[in-house]
């Protein structure tokens, strides 16, 4: 039977709002077989292409869109920016696409603020202060850029301006709460740079409880998590087959957020030979892929697992064409080493950590994804830790190469822990390594100030500036109050 373009426009459209990408896709192309005109189904192919990790594909299919006259091109230029920051690790072409935007859409606020983050990923503060500031030119009342903006700042002290203009903006009237987050957020830091701690801890306090009110649905199931920890270890009761061959494997590294793993990063992609991978969804991808996972890993064929091998480095090498030694930094990799150790046996992984009160301080401190709502509660964040470290310890008993790093310790003494990091990669020593800081590599964390400064150890111990608020997370972590040590 003939295919008419009407049936397959329907057709796509259905498999797209179903979330079926990849026969979305062919769908789309099919229809466009027959009716290249039409600039919407480009654009809906290329949002499909990119959601079934065919990037390269997607920006073609936006670029087609642009040639045919699309509506709304400065969007399409920053979808495109979006893929070559995110997927491909092409912060010189996002740029482009980025300026091309705003050169059809002047006040184009989208574009703006990605610009000031694609700046600061960068380690670019003054353009990236002017594309907030141009941001907030054309909205004044734009909370995205003005928390972003104050995080370019370090003031000296509680009387700051940059303090004063976040407690301003909070107390104009009708800021919705994911607004007040965003600026609660950016206050507290503040506050923190600033030495005011009762003040910084209050705010954070505050716009935690914006970003629960913003969202109530979400809420962090401490029963359900502790039953998919549960799970993991049963789907994975025992270690991979080893290999003969080399698997292709990436080095991976995960631990909890905040942890220092995107330092260690840092430091390895300083070495002649590594290329940075950055926050790669290719694993938590493939896991969201297979239907009840993770019980249905226990019965899955040697072919299965083949298969999802070939899937994952298919990404990888779409994702960073052609180096030679890869990391993939995605913290929360750390609920999927079974997985990652079914598909690479030879898998070197990484595995930092840091003293838990910094750790959970630090992720209370940020606002994080909804997907992350154990972060908005500190003992919520205390249980997460727990069932993190309950997992880690099945992981280290199946797999005992797995490489701790132990961010407390760099801090204090880099050149021994990175000289033993470098070895458990099987990388040779590199000095360069110790001046990871200087590369001009773009870096997409939370701590993208932090990382380009030489190692310094002030936010090793920073709990103790809060130490008067921490007793329920010390409770709920085994330790004794404040001051009852010893």
């Amino acid at each position: 039977m003939t295919e008419t373009p009407d049936a397959l426009l329907r057709l796509a459209s259905g498999l797209r709002a179903a979330g079926r990408a990849v026969e979305a896709a062919d769908a789309y192309r099919r229809l466009l077989a027959l009716r290249p005109d039409l600039t919407d189904s480009w654009y809906n192919l290329a949002l499909m292409e990119r959601r079934a990790g065919r990037f390269e594909a997607a920006l073609s299919a936006y670029a087609e869109a642009l040639v045919r006259g699309v509506s709304g091109p400065e969007e399409v230029h920053l979808n495109r920016a979006v893929i070559l920051t995110d997927d491909l690790g092409r912060s010189d072409l996002a740029r482009v696409e980025l300026e091309a935007a705003l050169a059809l859409a002047p006040d184009y606020l989208p574009a703006l603020l990605n610009l000031g983050n694609l700046h600061e990923d960068l380690g670019e503060r003054e353009p990236a202060r002017a594309a907030y500031e141009r941001a907030l030119a054309v909205d004044p009342d734009q909370a995205v850029a003005l928390a972003r903006l104050a995080g370019l700042s370090r003031p000296a002290d509680a009387d700051d301006p940059v303090i004063a203009r976040l407690r301003q903006a909070l107390d104009q009237p009708g800021r919705t709460d994911e607004a007040r987050a965003e600026l609660g957020f950016a206050l507290g830091r503040a506050l923190d740079q600033a030495a005011a701690w009762d003040a910084a801890f209050a705010a954070y306090a505050a716009a935690n409880a914006a970003s629960r009110a913003a969202d109530p649905a979400v809420r962090y199931d401490r029963a359900a998590h502790e039953a998919f920890i549960d799970a993991l270890i049963a789907a994975f009761p025992e270690p991979a087959a080893p290999v003969s061959a080399p698997t292709g494997a990436p080095i991976f590294i995960c631990g909890l957020f905040r942890s220092g793993s995107t330092l260690v990063e840092q430091i390895l992609a300083a070495h002649p030979r590594v290329t940075m991978g950055g926050e790669l969804g290719l694993v938590p991808g493939l896991a969201r892929s297979i239907p009840a996972y993770p019980e249905a890993m226990a019965a899955t064929p040697a072919a299965g697992i083949t298969a999802l091998r070939d899937r994952y480095l298919d990404g990888l090498r779409a994702a960073r064409p052609g180096v030679d030694v890869v990391t993939d930094k995605r913290p929360d990799n750390f609920l999927h080493l079974g997985l990652i150790k079914a598909m690479f046996p030879d898998a070197r992984i990484l595995h930092t950590v840091r003293d838990p009160l910094d750790t959970i301080l630090s992720n209370w401190f940020l606002h994080l994804d909804r997907s992350m709502p154990q972060a908005l509660d500190l003992e919520d964040m205390a249980h997460w830790h727990g069932q993190y470290r309950r997992l880690m310890a099945h992981w280290t008993t199946l797999y005992p190469d797995i490489h701790t790093v132990d961010y407390d310790a760099l801090v204090a003494d880099p050149r021994p822990v990175i000289a033993e990091l470098l070895g458990a990669c099987g990388l040779d020593w590199d000095e360069a390594c110790l001046s990871f800081q200087t590369a001009r590599t773009a870096v997409r964390t939370a701590s993208v100030w932090q990382v380009r400064q030489p190692l310094y150890r002030r936010s090793s111990g920073r709990w103790h500036h809060y130490a008067r608020h921490l007793d329920g997370v010390r409770a709920a972590l085994g330790l004794p109050p404040a001051g009852a040590e010893g």
